[in-house]
């Protein structure tokens, strides 16, 4: 029975070690920065990036269908494009960053939903928004690995910049200018991350792997590198719940709905 149940989905089918594989990928990338998000204060920033990928990946989804890499390099450009005006827009006006974000993520959203709209149907519409982590193919599931090991590269070149802003940015400005270097690149992190969660996740839960899991750490720890941690296994651990219950579930599901008998 508990083989069956957590074990028997993953060895049986493919594309459930897929989708596994690809949960590890994203708790991997995902988690710590959910992380520094929650210690810097900026948990609804992630939020609004992940709408903010949103535009980009339709207009690519109307150039070129449900093509991965017009997808990906849409919502790259889109979520670079948001930070950078909601940014340039805070400096040059008296409106605070968090404003000017959610100002460009509400319209990114609408836009997006709105080009979506334009070409494809309400199955499309739902891919784009929630994601279908169990469609994951090859190339999908390539990407998010190499999302995730340049992220975690990428994170150990600017763990102590990060980490000091995170505690005392004053004291980071007075010994070092890395600071505003180093904010840059974790913005950057935190939209091809948000990419490769908007692939299996949907825009509207990709965040949900960052930030609900660096939560959790938060009542465990007060240590930023057990926080990380914490965080990963608890990503991993609820991805592969999530899996195990969809897995029951279809079970139920063909139990009570065989599928009729085709015979050659």
């Amino acid at each position: 029975m508990i083989y069956d149940a957590l074990i028997a989905p993953f060895t049986d089918f493919a594309f459930m070690r897929r989708a596994l594989a690809a949960v590890i990928a994203l708790s991997l990338g995902g988690a710590p920065i959910g992380v520094f998000l929650m210690l810097r204060r900026m948990s609804l920033v992630g939020d609004a990036m992940a709408h903010a990928i949103l535009p980009g990946a339709a207009i690519g989804f109307l150039l070129s269908g449900l093509s991965l890499f017009a997808m990906t390099t849409g919502g790259l450009i889109a979520g670079f494009a948001v930070a950078l005006l909601a940014g340039l827009v805070s400096r040059s006006t008296g409106v605070k960053e968090d404003a000017s974000l959610a100002t460009f993520y509400l319209a990114s959203l609408a836009l997006g939903v709105t080009i979506v709209s334009i070409k494809g149907t309400n199955v499309d519409l739902l891919h784009v928004l929630f994601g279908n982590i169990l469609a994951m193919d090859d190339p999908t599931l390539l990407l998010v690995a190499i999302n995730a090991t340049i992220t975690l590269l990428v994170l150990a070149l600017i763990y102590r910049p990060l980490v000091i802003e995170s505690v005392d940015p004053l004291f980071l400005r007075t010994v070092s200018r890395a600071g505003g270097t180093a904010h840059l690149v974790f913005l950057a992190l935190i939209v091809v991350n948000l990419v490769s969660g908007f692939q299996a996740l949907g825009t509207l839960l990709a965040v949900g792997l960052m930030i609900l899991p660096a939560g959790i750490a938060r009542f465990w720890s007060r240590d930023i590198t057990p926080m990380i941690c914490i965080a990963v296994v608890s990503a991993i651990v609820s991805g592969y719940a999530g899996l195990v219950l969809f897995g029951s579930v279809g079970g139920m599901v063909r139990q009570l709905f065989p599928a009729p008998h085709l015979e050659a």
